[in-house]
């Protein structure tokens, strides 16, 4: 993906702001991959946004480096300004609305952390979180499968393919598209 100029990197952050920020009863997340993003755990320990590992228990800090992790997003803070400035088209998440706090959310997203082979019933890494997964998985769900994915959340937002759009997930209307980011 080519870098965004500054006019595009607004524009991103206005789109964004109003897709995660527009409804007060709504909590905004950011379901993060650390095996994407090196300096997640920096920034997470730095601006010190409210957070919490997809993983249960002590880890090993190689592990917890790669781990997934799910932080609630306030409007204008340090941390959201970087992970909307620098994230964006590199994969390093998705977003989610959800009524639910983060710890009810946590319990929701773990249980979506495996799957299982069909023939050997062998557990794997699910990594529904990277954003190329999620635009791929989601759109083969039926209804059922939907209901139970989206659990408490409302919206799921991610980067596009190109990282020029915004791919939008929503549960209640069971429909979903792409919205181009303005100013471009």
């Amino acid at each position: 993906m080519s870098e965004f100029s500054p006019q595009q990197v607004e524009a991103l952050r206005r789109n964004l702001a109003r897709a995660l920020f527009s409804d007060p009863k709504l909590n905004a997340y950011a379901v993060l991959d650390g095996a994407a993003n090196p300096a997640l755990l920096d920034h997470l320990y730095d601006e010190q946004p409210e957070f919490v590992c997809l993983y249960r228990g002590e880890l090993e800090p190689d592990i917890a480096e790669c781990a997934p992790y799910l932080a609630k997003l306030e409007p204008g803070t340090a941390f959201c300004d970087w992970l909307i400035g620098n994230g964006w088209g590199n994969h390093w998440g998705i977003f989610a609305l959800s009524r639910a706090d983060i710890r009810t959310l946590r319990q929701h997203l773990r249980k979506l952390n495996r799957v299982y082979e069909p023939e050997s019933h062998k557990p794997l890494l699910f990594r529904y979180y990277d954003p190329r997964v999620l635009r791929i998985f989601l759109p083969t769900c039926d209804e059922e499968q939907t209901a139970e994915f989206f659990g408490p959340v409302e919206a799921f937002f991610a980067d596009a393919e190109d990282g020029e759009k915004i791919s939008h997930f929503y549960r209640r209307e069971q429909r979903q598209g792409t919205e181009r980011i303005e100013g471009q």
